[in-house]
């Protein structure tokens, strides 16, 4: 399974905090899993994704396996 958490505000869009889902994923199958308003700000450049750990610098080019976690990253405010 590919555990994927949805922090910030993609939490909130999402519904929920994590969903693990059968791996491999690609990043064409992260878009279809997360829902339409996550992938809508998915594909923004703002929005950054980790696998294993590691920030993608080309998120397009995700590829998670079993045991792997994604982390989507909304753009950090300051305050």
């Amino acid at each position: 399974m590919v555990r994927i958490l949805f922090l910030g505000p993609l939490r909130d869009l999402a519904g929920v905090q994590e969903r693990e889902v059968t791996g491999p994923l690609s990043w064409n199958g992260l878009l279809e899993v997360v829902g339409p308003e996550v992938a809508e700000q998915l594909r923004l450049d703002r929005v950054n994704v980790a696998c294993a750990g590691r920030v993608l610098a080309d998120k397009t080019a995700l590829r998670a396996n079993d045991g792997d976690e994604i982390a989507l990253l909304p753009p950090v405010s300051g305050g």
